[in-house]
């Protein structure tokens, strides 16, 4: 079982460092030069899209709460296929129209009024929030691997830092589309194979299914859980609205819409990318719910580890280590994509745009942004070292703030002429804002952040462009 999991490791190091190869520009680091093909481009979006949260979290929350979880599945999947079938061809068109490499450099470009301004706080929001959604990836990684071969945690998330930052530093985009294909094939065969056994083996061993829910949590079998009236409205209200978030949120998901070489490759990763989440949150559902029926409540001290659990104990273990990688690779993919936006943001948006003002050689800001992706990555590592949060809460927290930060910058800006730059501005300050001050207030309890940073960003960026619209316009590429 050890044998095959480090050569998983090895595996992923050697694909990586190997298509780094082809990494010769910034532009190749930053997005594969809009040259890689739509069907692992789409692959790649759903094993970064997909992180933690998904095999250890939902998997987790659904073991422990029951069918009220549904609704998140239900928000994830409708916001993925929104994304996929109404932004992705426009993300392609405008990333072409602007010559933009990054979501901060295709605010700037479109509205150059206040350029620099946008530049810094587009970097500031990514890379705050997402060192510690990296964090939370490194931090599960360790959990499993604790959970899996009995190594310390910190240990176990060291060795998955160590494991990205060789091959992100070097390869960029490249090199984490090729790893992140891979990865998502494995993911989808943990979401697709562990469920088809769980159901098995509860049919055929014919486990009394309504004594096992009778045995659950109170409400587990309920799609609100014990909340009934206005209560179980703000229940569902609150797991649906994970689906704000993907409205063109996620910097890291944008990038693989923006390196698509045309509108086929676009349709082609759509229909991919669609079938993929619909079988992966069928087979979380699945997971969690099959778990309790098998093995009754309270059989792992953490919820968020059913799914290591459920694998050591329905597989042998040369296999059930390949599906584990799969929790795994849920984890690296994420932490690395977000790890090379971040990084690209400081590059190119900072350093190349700010502080160089375009005035700089291809091979140095290559370097910056190697140099970057290795600091970030350090640091996040640090932060996954010294935390005890829980991964859902993580990811929640940083959802809202940087997905509901640019969703409502980014759709104004493609669907909305009188939308300006003082829009851009206040749809960022006012999203980060308002998710520390619900979160810090407890109002999260009540509402979640992932729909009222939403609401109130787009709200006050309209307001704020209809008040300051005076003849600005965007710039036409």
């Amino acid at each position: 079982m050890i044998a095959v999991f480090i050569g998983y490791l090895l595996f992923t190091i050697g694909l990586g460092l190997w298509q780094a190869q082809k990494t010769k520009t910034q532009s190749d680091f930053v997005l594969g030069g809009s040259k890689l093909p739509g069907w692992m481009l789409a692959l790649s979006e759903r094993a970064t899209g997909e992180s933690a949260w998904l095999l250890l979290g939902l998997t987790g929350f659904i073991y422990a709460n029951g069918f009220s979880g549904l609704w998140i599945a239900v928000g994830c999947l409708l916001g993925i296929s929104t994304a996929w079938i109404v932004l992705a061809k426009k993300f392609r068109a405008e990333a072409e129209k602007y010559n933009a490499l990054t979501m901060p450099e295709y605010f700037s470009a479109k509205f150059p009024k206040d350029a620099n301004i946008i530049r810094i706080l587009s970097t500031l929001i990514i890379v705050f929030f997402f060192v510690f959604y990296v964090g939370a990836q490194f931090a599960g990684a360790g959990k499993t691997i604790f959970q899996t071969f009995g190594l310390n945690p910190q240990t176990g998330q060291i060795l998955a830092a160590i494991v990205i930052l060789i091959y992100a530093t070097v390869g960029g985009f490249v090199s984490v589309v090729a790893v992140d294909t891979f990865q998502s094939i494995l993911m989808i065969m943990t979401l697709v194979v562990t469920p088809i056994i769980i159901l098995i083996k509860i049919f055929t061993t014919h486990i009394n299914i309504s004594q096992a829910f009778a045995a659950a949590p109170a409400g587990y079998t309920s799609l609100t859980g014990t909340a009934t009236g206005f209560a179980a409205g703000i229940l569902i209200f609150n797991n649906i609205a994970w689906f704000f978030g993907y409205l063109g949120g996620q910097p890291q998901l944008n990038a693989r819409f923006m390196g698509m070489k045309d509108d086929k490759n676009v349709k082609m990763g759509r229909n991919i990318a669609v079938i993929w989440t619909l079988l992966a949150y069928m087979g979380a559902f699945i997971i969690g719910v099959g778990a309790l029926v098998l093995f009754g409540p309270g059989a792992v001290k953490d919820s968020e580890m059913i799914l290591p659990h459920v694998l050591t104990r329905l597989f042998p273990g040369w296999l059930a280590a390949i599906l584990l990688a799969g929790a795994v690779a849920a984890m690296i993919s994420t932490a690395e994509s977000m790890l090379l936006v971040a990084a690209s943001s400081v590059s190119q948006d900072v350093y190349s745009g700010i502080i160089k003002k375009g005035e700089v050689s291809d091979k140095k800001l290559l370097m910056i942004s190697r140099i970057a992706t290795l600091s970030i990555g350090i640091f996040a590592l640090i932060l996954s070292l010294t935390t005890s949060k829980l991964i859902y809460t993580i990811v929640s927290y940083a959802w809202a703030g940087i997905g509901c930060s640019f969703a409502p910058a980014i759709l104004l800006s493609f669907y909305w002429d009188k939308f300006n730059s003082k829009g851009v501005i206040t749809a960022l300050i006012s999203g980060l804002l308002t998710t520390v001050v619900w979160i810090l207030t407890g109002l999260e309890k009540i509402i979640t952040a992932r729909a009222v940073t939403f609401f109130v960003a787009i709200t006050l960026a309209i307001i704020v462009s209809l008040l300051t619209n005076k003849g600005e316009k965007t710039k036409e590429a």
